[in-house]
C-alpha cells in the first residue's frame, strides 16, 4: 500500500499582480524542508479571482504555465493550481496539473460562479480530470464546483472499488460562507468514500472580499486531518491506501450506489 505527500499552500494574493504572486510562491516552494508529492496552489493563485480575463489571460505557453513547468521540474513535484488561459478566442478558469517531465494535464472549471459573474467572463467546462499519482487516482475540481455533488459523485467502475482516491479542491471561498466550504469538503469525502483535500487562500481581495483560508485535510470518515484559519501556511499532510483501504473494506457503501450519467 502507498502513501502519498500533499502539501498545502494557503497564501494572501496580491491583486491582478503576476509578478508578485508567481515570486511569492516561487519562495516558499524553493523552501519546501519536506519532500512533498503534490503541491496545490489555491484557484487563480497568480492573480486572484478576477473578472478581467482580456488584461490577465494568457496561452498555454506563458509565463505562468513555464514557470509551473519550471517550478515542478526543478523540486521534482506534481503543481496544481488554476490559472487564467485564453483559447481559441475563450477564457478560462483552468485547473493545471503539472508533472515533473512537463507534461500537463488540465481541467476547465464546470461550474461558474454566476453570483459573481464568473459566467459573463469564462467559458464553462464539460470534462471532468481523474489523475494519476503512484497508484492514486485523483479527482481535480475548483471552487465552486465543490456545491455539486453529482459533478463529483464516485460512478462504478469495473472491476475497481472506486472510481478515484482523492479529491482536490482549489478556490477562493469567501470567509462569510466559510461554513458552507467546511461542512461540504467533510461532506465530499463522507459521501465518496475518498480524502479530499481543499487549498482556499486568506486575505482581502480585490473588492475588499475576506477569505479566512480554512484549508483543508479531510479523511474517508469525514475527520478533519489538519485546517488553518486566517493565517498563511505551507504543510505537508501524508495520506496513506492502507486507511482508505480499510474503510472501503468495513464500510462497502459505494457498492450500494445508484447508476446514472450525467447529461451535459
Amino acid at each position: 500500500m502507498s502513501s502519498l505527500k500533499i502539501t498545502l499552500l494557503q497564501s494572501n494574493l496580491v491583486w491582478e499582480n503576476k509578478d508578485a504572486n508567481l515570486a511569492h510562491f516561487e519562495q516558499l516552494i524553493s523552501e519546501l524542508k519536506e519532500q512533498a508529492e503534490i503541491v496545490v496552489l489555491p484557484e487563480m493563485f497568480s492573480t486572484g479571482f478576477s473578472m478581467k480575463p482580456e488584461l490577465l489571460a494568457e496561452k498555454m505557453d506563458g509565463p505562468t504555465v513555464n514557470w509551473m513547468r519550471k517550478m515542478a521540474a526543478g523540486k521534482r513535484i506534481v503543481l496544481t493550481g488554476s490559472v487564467i488561459i485564453e483559447e481559441e478566442g475563450n477564457y478560462y478558469n483552468r485547473l493545471l496539473w503539472v508533472l515533473p517531465n512537463g507534461q500537463i494535464g488540465q481541467y476547465d472549471k464546470r461550474h461558474l460562479f454566476a453570483y459573481a459573474n464568473e459566467d459573463q467572463h469564462y467559458s464553462r467546462g464539460d470534462k471532468r480530470l481523474i489523475a494519476s499519482v503512484k497508484g492514486w487516482k485523483i479527482l481535480l475540481l475548483v471552487c465552486y464546483d465543490l456545491r455539486f455533488p453529482v459533478w463529483s459523485r464516485q460512478q462504478a467502475v469495473e472491476d475497481e472499488a472506486a472510481e478515484y482516491d482523492l479529491i482536490i479542491y482549489v478556490a477562493n471561498w469567501p470567509e462569510r460562507r466559510n461554513h458552507a466550504w467546511k461542512t461540504l469538503l467533510q461532506a465530499r469525502a463522507i459521501e465518496n468514500q475518498c480524502y479530499v483535500v481543499g487549498v482556499n487562500r486568506v486575505g482581502l481581495d480585490g473588492n475588499n472580499i475576506a477569505h479566512s483560508g480554512d484549508s483543508m485535510v479531510v479523511d474517508p470518515l469525514g475527520e478533519v486531518l489538519y485546517t488553518k484559519v486566517q493565517e498563511e501556511f505551507v504543510q505537508t499532510i501524508t495520506i496513506t491506501k492502507e486507511h482508505l483501504a480499510s474503510i472501503r473494506e468495513k464500510l462497502p457503501f459505494l457498492k450500494d450506489a445508484d447508476d446514472f450519467n450525467i447529461l451535459l
